[in-house]
């Protein structure tokens, strides 16, 4: 396990008596270096969605718990948020919650001539993923092909 994992893991140990405490959902947890600092994120979600006052609730809560533990050797930024619009299918949740909706996909190499593909979700396993575009025909990818799975959405 690297190092960036093993935090990940153990912030995500600390928090989930918070989120269930408060009836959200874990989404990911992420310890990342931008641009020079590290960034240690929580993103939560609820039916309804997420509001900035659940955030803080649980910004100051784990905060309070990493700063106790201090297993984390370099400074970070802690940021807890919603997953957003853009938020990539990661999980079995996501994947389970998200069948019979549009995802877009994006692939590390071209595939038919192309590296972004949309279509409704309809299977899933540990190793391919299904879609089926307008024409109802159906793609499989296969899961380490992809580079970003994530709900389609339109404005």
């Amino acid at each position: 396990m690297t190092k960036r994992e093993n935090y990940e893991q153990k912030t995500e140990e600390l928090v989930m008596p918070i989120i269930t405490a408060n009836h959200f959902e874990l989404v990911d947890v992420e310890y990342v270096k931008e641009g020079g600092t590290w960034y240690l994120r929580a993103y939560i979600d609820k039916p309804g969605g997420i509001t900035v006052d659940d955030c803080e609730i649980v910004n100051r809560a784990l905060s309070d718990l990493l700063d106790e533990k201090d297993f984390i050797d370099e400074s970070y930024i802690l940021e807890v948020s919603s997953p957003g619009l853009g938020r990539p299918l990661k999980k079995e949740r996501d994947f389970e919650r998200s069948l019979g909706e549009e995802v877009e996909i994006r692939t590390y190499r071209m595939i038919e001539k192309q590296k972004e593909f949309r279509g409704i979700l309809k299977a899933y396993d540990k190793d391919t993923v299904t879609i089926a575009a307008e024409d109802e025909k159906e793609q499989v990818f296969q899961r380490e092909d992809i580079a970003l799975i994530r709900l389609a959405f339109d404005f």
